[in-house]
């Protein structure tokens, strides 16, 4: 089958033709590829970034998005069935584990994460297990819900964590609303009273959060934080919910943040640096997010199905990967880019 695989570092992938995987052990489960997402993580995958973490033996394949129709079962796997289109949570975990026993299989002592630590999605077809996949509605395609495997799930936990703590009257900044905001903004607006504030550089990013049903958009042109202060009477918001974490966005969104309040980190590259006593004296909370469970998942389809949360797309063939990163690296891709084999 071809693949997109990463053979060097800080080079340019390229495809292969390698090994179809088959289903060997009782609950594996074969997906045929229907649409494999493009990540801002799977650029700094070939800068090098992720290899001391990672630890993963070049080549491998590329690709942590994924969604298509199951082609073959292993012989205990019995909740799907050759054929059924399914997304895939991104990790492939044991159940067994004390984490995977508390449904916290995010954090599985013996997970696998292909496109990451193994082969990945940039494929015809990639091997994972009974406990990945989730079943599609009759009203979803695999390439058009692809990136909610690890961007809109990243986003659905993020916001959910917010909307626990969220009372009607409350507000929530957004901070960035590009290929995960968005989505984020989405999932706010499904499940929660509170106005949504979104605050981002780029006016074409404003629009999807408009699109998305935010009520307020600011600029982010110097005056962002005085803008959220104005819009909530110099108090303030409840929640701070960070897609972009670096280039000033935390400082920004710390400002942005009411006594109190929860800041939820999603995006990273830069430093969480405050002073402790401001910590303390304003009773602020900083929560880390990674990507959500899969019963996250589940309930990120759910929405899907009803049209409460869609994703943005813009297509490419497999052979196109290079143009697909192309454009994500230079800010050419509105929402999420999509490879379909």
């Amino acid at each position: 089958m071809k693949a997109v695989q990463l053979s060097n570092y800080d080079r340019t992938p390229e495809i292969a033709d390698v090994a179809e995987p088959e289903a060997a052990a009782p609950l594996d489960v074969v997906v045929r590829i229907g649409g494999a997402g493009v990540c801002r993580t799977d650029l700094h995958i070939i800068e090098g970034q992720w290899a001391q973490k990672t630890g993963v033996s070049l080549p491998y394949t590329l690709g942590h998005e994924n969604a298509g129709w199951v082609h073959a079962v292993g012989s205990a796997v019995s909740n799907v069935e050759v054929g059924d289109p399914v997304i895939l949570h991104p990790l492939v975990t044991c159940g067994l584990c004390r984490p995977c026993r508390g449904g916290d299989d995010v954090h599985c002592e013996n997970s696998t994460f292909p496109g990451i630590n193994t082969d990945g999605g940039y494929a015809e077809f990639l091997r994972t297990n009974a406990r990945a996949v989730v079943k599609l509605g009759d009203s979803l395609e695999p390439a058009a819900v692809a990136a909610l495997a690890d961007a809109g799930l990243t986003a659905y936990h993020a916001a959910r964590k917010a909307v626990a703590a969220l009372r009607p009257g409350d507000t929530v900044v957004v901070i960035g609303s590009g290929g995960l905001g968005h989505i984020g903004v989405q999932a706010l607006k499904a499940m929660t009273p509170a106005e949504v504030i979104v605050v981002d550089r780029s006016w074409e990013a404003l629009g999807l959060a408009e699109l998305a049903g935010a009520e307020h958009l600011v600029n982010a042109d110097g005056t962002q934080v005085e803008a959220v202060l104005d819009l909530t009477d110099g108090h303030g918001a409840e929640a701070v919910v960070d897609f972009v974490g670096e280039g000033g966005a935390i400082e920004d969104g710390i400002a942005m943040l009411r006594r109190t309040g929860d800041y939820y980190v999603v995006g990273y590259g830069g430093t969480l640096a405050i002073p402790t006593i401001d910590i303390i004296s304003t009773e602020i909370n900083f929560v880390g997010n990674l990507v959500g469970s899969y019963n996250d998942l589940e309930e990120l389809m759910t929405l899907a199905a009803r049209g409460k949360v869609s994703l943005h797309t813009r297509t490419y063939p497999l052979t196109d990967f290079g143009k697909a990163l192309e454009d994500l690296d230079n800010g050419q891709v509105k929402g999420r880019a999509i490879l379909v084999p």
